[in-house]
């Protein structure tokens, strides 16, 4: 016999006997912190500087230097990520990397340009883009003490 009280499982209304859970809000619903936009600024400065970098030491040392280059934009563009744990610490330095491969893409009045030839400006190019975005869509980073350990739990 049922006490007289519907049960939220069979009728599919709302529990009101459960806990209020204050849910911090995260991503674009998140308030402004300036400690996280500074961070941010600060790895769109240091993506900047390592496509500055790697325009310089790509052409110079064509495998090696190519090589070395994307390395260091992977290493920046994961570091990223798991420092702000978001994909947006991964999008800042990618973005400060891409702005300034651009602009340097553009060339001299003289008609010289950094990249040394077609080939390693296409494989820096293409391997810093999909490195990005390879780093950006990653799975969600681990929660350290998450888990209580127990399946079910």
């Amino acid at each position: 016999m049922s006490s007289g009280r519907p049960r939220a499982g069979r009728t599919g209304a709302p529990r009101t006997d459960a806990p209020a859970r204050d849910i911090p809000a995260t991503g674009l619903a998140a308030p402004l912190n300036p400690r996280r936009i500074a961070a941010l600024v600060g790895l769109a400065v240091l993506g900047a500087l390592v496509g500055i970098a790697g325009t310089l030491v790509q052409p110079a040392w064509f495998p090696g230097g190519l090589l070395l280059a994307l390395l260091a934009s992977a290493g920046l563009f994961y570091g990223g990520r798991c420092l702000m744990g978001t994909q947006t610490g991964a999008i800042a330095p990618a973005a400060g990397w891409l702005i300034s491969v651009i602009l340097l893409l553009g060339g001299r009045p003289e008609g010289d340009y950094v990249f040394g030839d077609e080939l390693g400006l296409a494989l820096f190019m293409l391997g810093g883009m999909a490195i990005a975005v390879i780093c950006a869509t990653l799975s969600r980073m681990p929660q350290l003490g998450a888990d209580s350990g127990r399946p079910g739990k």
